[in-house]
């Protein structure tokens, strides 16, 4: 029986590695980091974040689906969603022939043109167990890509389900991550998830858990958290016992925050012997997005005048270094280097944590005279558009430099 399944990728690394490369190198990055992460251009004073972009996990899915492309020349090649959440990452392996197959607006696939004959990526990100499944049994050729840090949040889910607890899922119950993640607690029978988006949500889920005042009523509950959580969910049997999870794109900080909080109301309301038994929470923060936003924190302990930060702006993690910047300086995140006009200075740029707000235009962005540019991006940025677009924002003050 054939081979279908590949999870580490096919041995060709050498291979591919030169593509890569070119493709996706900096060498005024590369100047930066021999630098010590500081440089000065002209009247800028530029501070690279010394963890940014390509992460391990981001780094290894675009390698395997480079891989894919050598391995399988001739046969068609699908991607499950998107890679990662860069729009030139993508556009690149559209540009090599992979196909992308994207959900409705449901966040349902559609696999019914999948063959035996053909091969599929499954993104960093993963898939919902549902997925898996009917991709197996096409009998097509399946690279699974699936970060490890997403791998040990799932471990986690699928535990508690096991034990008779209830995922707590930090994250957006859209994204791609979540809802393969929340898909977990079905390895077990009567397993049960729910998605809270934030703090605040999560302090409404553990007042009606901990049915202290002010709750929401059932019926407001199973209204308001309807498209959150599990099939058959009863919030008043079903928050006895909670485990909690996360995104691992979401803010780190605030789902350390979000399990604290819910532990606290638990033991407050019944007792710590109660919380002992009753509430379970493990680290399953990534390491790549905590590098990322503590080397933000870092720079942020002298705060420069201007950051920039680059990355698509559906990817969370890059939505989520800045917001944490714009707690500290005037913040910029652009989606790439075409956001910057070298010829009229205007930035368009993406102003909210929101996913949904609408990128807006900016004028006068620069300071005047002598300034310090801060600069981070997204763990599934490459190093070439961020050298691109720090070459234009030093365009528009006159430096010329090489990419």
């Amino acid at each position: 029986m054939k081979d279908t399944y590949f999870r580490k990728g096919f041995g060709l690394k050498a291979e591919v590695k030169p593509f890569i490369e070119s493709e996706y190198h900096s060498a005024l990055l590369e100047r930066l980091r021999s630098r010590a992460y500081v440089d000065r251009y002209g009247d800028i004073t530029v501070r690279l974040a010394k963890d940014f972009g390509f992460c391990y996990g981001v780094d290894r899915a675009v390698d395997y689906a480079y891989q894919t492309r050598h391995k399988f020349p001739d046969k068609r090649i699908f991607l499950v969603g998107e890679i990662i959440h860069n729009p030139h990452v993508n556009h690149r392996l559209q540009e090599k022939g992979i196909e992308f197959i994207y959900p409705d607006d449901e966040g349902t696939f559609d696999f019914g043109h999948i063959t035996g004959d053909d091969v599929v990526i499954i993104p960093a990100f993963g898939v919902t167990l549902h997925d898996l499944n009917t991709l197996k049994a096409t009998g097509c050729v399946l690279v699974d890509t699936t970060c490890g840090s997403v791998l040990l949040v799932w471990k986690r889910v699928a535990s508690y389900a096991r034990d008779g607890f209830t995922a707590v899922i930090h994250g957006k119950y859209r994204h791609e991550e979540s809802r393969a993640t929340a898909s977990q607690v079905r390895l077990h029978e009567g397993g049960k998830y729910i998605i809270v988006r934030n703090m605040e949500q999560a302090e409404e889920v553990g007042t009606y858990m901990c049915g202290l005042p002010g709750r929401l009523s059932r019926g407001e509950f199973m209204q308001r958290y309807g498209e959150c959580f599990s099939e058959g969910f009863d919030p008043d049997r079903d928050l006895k016992r909670v485990g909690v999870a996360n995104q691992t794109t979401m803010l780190a900080t605030e789902s350390l925050a979000i399990a604290a909080r819910l532990r606290e109301m638990m033991a407050e309301s019944f007792g710590e012997e109660h919380a002992q038994g009753h509430f379970r929470s493990f680290d399953t923060i990534c390491s790549a997005t905590q590098e990322r936003q503590d080397a933000v924190l870092e720079m942020m302990q002298e705060p420069p005048d201007v950051m920039l930060v680059v990355g698509g702006y559906n990817s969370s993690n890059t939505n989520h270094l800045a917001h944490l910047c714009r707690e500290y300086t005037r913040t910029w995140h652009i989606k790439d280097a075409a956001c910057i006009d070298v010829d009229t200075g205007a930035i368009r740029h993406k102003p909210e944590l929101d996913p949904n707000a609408p990128e807006v235009t900016g004028w006068d962005w620069l300071p005047p005279g002598p300034f310090a540019l801060g600069i981070t991006a997204g763990a599934s940025t490459p190093d070439n558009e961020i050298g691109r677009a720090l070459a234009r924002v030093l365009a528009v003050r006159g430096v010329e430099v090489e990419l």
